[in-house]
């Protein structure tokens, strides 16, 4: 089962790869805490986001901010913190370099 919430973004596809993060593994989409719009990257939210980015702040861990591109699962920061990068609902492979720019969506 696919996703069905809409992902904004540039090229985005049915697992929410986007035109900057495409490879097979590449299948997470962040809500950003500023607009509550899924995104696939922080690229993409710069070039067609809100204009106020802001990052989800630590007592909103337990809120659903990260869509998984293969069976739709949102998962809560804390748990997509702590999932080893697969998706605790179909066992779907994360990237897991994507932990590199958590700053990036998570204080």
């Amino acid at each position: 089962m696919a996703h069905t919430l809409p992902v904004k973004g540039i090229d985005v596809d049915e697992e929410t790869r986007c035109f900057h993060y495409h490879s097979a593994i590449d299948r997470i989409a962040i809500k950003f805490y500023c607009c509550g719009d899924y995104f696939p990257c922080f690229e993409c939210h710069q070039a067609a986001g809100c204009g106020s980015h802001q990052v989800w702040p630590k007592e909103n861990f337990d809120q659903k901010a990260v869509l998984c591109g293969s069976c739709g699962y949102e998962l809560t920061v804390e748990e997509y913190l702590h999932c080893a990068s697969s998706c605790p609902n179909c066992s779907a492979a994360f990237n897991p370099g994507c932990s590199l720019h958590k700053h990036l969506y998570f204080a």
